[in-house]
């Protein structure tokens, strides 16, 4: 089955990693009742690879923060789309998006919807 994938690199301050983490709890909750297949929050625990960029090297980290690697899956973008709309309008999303009470930039964030190429 064909799915699609959006993911997520998140510089976020160790200082406030409680708090993104309740965050979240509550937004994995959101959009897996509103219909994602998984949604997973990863902070990293190793990243110096000497063969690669590295997560925190490629996102610029400042002192004191760490990555959050986050992937949403889907059964297809037309899939994410609709879920994604109706995730925007639900009144415990917007909630938490306050952004003098976010817990890292969103500026910083980066972002993309991918297909999946190859699933194992």
């Amino acid at each position: 089955m064909p799915q699609y994938v959006d993911g997520f690199v998140i510089p976020v301050p160790r200082k406030k990693l409680a708090a993104y983490r309740r965050m979240a709890v509550k937004a994995s909750k959101v959009w897996r009742e509103l219909g994602a297949l998984d949604y997973k929050e990863c902070v990293a625990e190793d990243s110096s690879a000497k063969f690669a960029l590295s997560f925190p090297k490629g996102i610029k980290t400042k002192a004191g923060e760490t990555v959050v690697f986050s992937y949403i899956v889907y059964k297809s973008r037309a899939h994410r789309d609709r879920v994604n709309a109706a995730v925007m309008k639900d009144p415990r999303i917007a909630a938490m998006c306050d952004p003098k009470d976010m817990p890292f930039d969103c500026k910083r964030m980066l972002y993309g919807g991918f297909e999946v190429m190859v699933s194992g």
